[in-house]
């Protein structure tokens, strides 16, 4: 059997249950000619509620945040933990800043229009105060081991909280059924996905056909997985050092070549700006007019920034301090450099270049390398390089995402914690020359099915959150 067939056997195998999972989690209504998918709605009803219960905690704590981040707010150097705020952050991002930054706004902009990027924009905002209330419980109730390692995440916060709201047996399906979908979503979504995206545009930088290794996608694969497992062996101090070098260095090489377009455009950009605001409100040629623009918008920042999903606390849970708290003002930096700003800039860019398609012509990273490419023919060299950089990053971090959650479902040990980041880095070759559609939109469905149980335990649990956050105001450690 040759790796074609192979490819089509096990998709179809497992089509009919990708599709049954997916058709649940990704369960769409229509209202006024547009299909609202209700995942989506979860997660906005979720970040629009934490914005007003925490008082716009996103807008308020921005400064504090920036504080945290660059050191400018003294911690205690003993505090139990294993990485920096700066680290925490990094590694949260390299799991987020991805290809739904290049090819999932590319869609929204096409799809729903340039008014598209108001509610994107808008989503972002809200989502900070998501990514506050999930990253402050990640820290409150991790587990400190002996040997200083940290375990935290929604799966510690939702059997541990809960319980101490009364709901032991909630708490512990809410945990377990978190931790299930991760490690799918951990080998699926954080994994092959990244890998076979990252692969096809390697090959198309390097020659498409003739390139050396367009009938080798196993050894870049393998190529990947060597690098990938040198990196996670070592744990999360090991990924938290990667990330926070290769989180700048792919910022900077993405958003240097965006301002650079925007610069070579720059009597274009108040009118852009004016697109983006009128066809936020009076949008033409959209289907499902306003509400269709809306949704398009508020899908994709959701889909790309996480917020409340629930993964990026299981990262910041392994921050250095003593206060909880901090670490909710470091997240909610997250959904504003994902979505508000990388997110905007490529939206930015395919608007002031002119290539905006009439809706189902030109989607994803198409669209957005056809919009670089306008200034700069040499850009698909640099987009490969921007996508490989953010899938590697994506890789190592939802690594760690999916062996926490693996420990916490089988339990804490050396060989199973190995065990399972051997069965990552197979998962690497796999990803690379196996097309699974069916694989990939079942892990996809498995990412988003966790803020099911995280949104759930954070409505529980939101006048704890509030509590520690006004606690810490009452000491003044915000204004620090």
């Amino acid at each position: 059997m040759n790796l074609a067939s192979l490819d089509s056997w096990i998709d179809g195998g497992l089509s009919p249950y990708a599709d049954a999972v997916a058709g649940l989690v990704f369960y769409s209504v229509r209202i006024a000619g547009a299909d609202v998918s209700l995942i989506v709605i979860w997660l906005i009803l979720g970040a629009c509620f934490f914005t007003l219960y925490l008082g716009f905690v996103n807008l308020r704590g921005f400064r504090h945040a920036v504080r945290l981040v660059t050191g400018k707010v003294h911690e205690p150097s003993r505090a139990p933990g294993e990485v920096s705020h700066f680290q925490a952050l990094s590694t949260a991002l390299a799991a987020t800043v991805g290809l739904g930054n290049i090819a999932g706004v590319a869609v929204a902009v096409s799809v729903g229009g340039p008014g598209a990027t108001f509610w994107m924009i808008l989503a972002g905002l809200l989502g900070m105060s998501s990514k506050f209330a999930e990253c402050t419980l990640g820290v409150m109730y991790r587990r400190v081991h002996p040997d200083g390692s940290v375990s935290g995440g929604p799966m510690h916060y939702l059997s541990h909280g809960l319980a101490d709201r009364g709901l032991p047996r909630l708490g512990r399906l809410l945990a377990a059924f978190f931790a299930v979908c991760c490690v799918g979503g951990a080998l699926g979504g954080g994994n092959m996905f990244q890998v076979n995206q990252a692969y096809s545009q390697f090959v198309a930088a390097t020659g498409g056909e003739a390139s050396f290794f367009a009938d080798k996608a196993w050894l870049y694969g393998l190529i990947v997985a060597v690098l990938v497992a040198l990196v996670i062996i070592g744990g999360i101090r090991s990924i938290a050092r990667v990330t926070s070098k290769l989180v700048p260095l792919m910022a900077a090489v993405y958003c240097t070549a965006a301002l650079l377009i925007l610069i070579l455009n720059y009597d274009r950009i108040p009118w852009a700006f004016g697109m983006i605001v009128s066809g936020a409100f009076s949008p033409e040629g959209v289907a499902g007019g306003f509400l269709g623009t809306l949704i398009q918008g508020f899908r994709r920042a959701a889909f790309s920034n996480e917020a409340g999903i629930g993964s990026a606390a299981i990262a910041h849970s392994a921050v250095k301090t003593k206060e909880p708290v901090t670490e909710g003002y470091v997240a909610l930096l997250e959904p504003f450099i994902d979505t508000v700003l990388i997110c905007t800039l490529t939206a930015l860019v395919i608007i002031v270049t002119g290539v905006v398609p009439p809706p189902g012509a030109v989607n994803g990273v198409a669209l957005t390398s056809s919009a670089f490419a306008s200034a700069f023919s040499w850009f698909p060299v640099v987009l490969a390089l921007a996508v490989n950089l953010f899938a590697f990053s994506t890789l190592i971090a939802w690594s760690y995402y999916g062996v926490k959650c693996w420990s916490y479902l089988l339990g804490e040990s050396r060989s199973l914690d190995i065990l399972f980041k051997l069965i990552f880095c197979g998962f690497v070759v796999i990803g690379a020359t196996m097309n699974l559609e069916s694989v990939l939109e079942f892990s996809d469905s498995m990412i988003f099915a966790m803020s099911l149980a995280n949104l759930a335990g954070l409505y529980i649990l939101a006048p704890v959150i509030r509590a520690a956050l006004r606690d810490y105001e009452a000491r003044g450690l915000n204004k620090r």
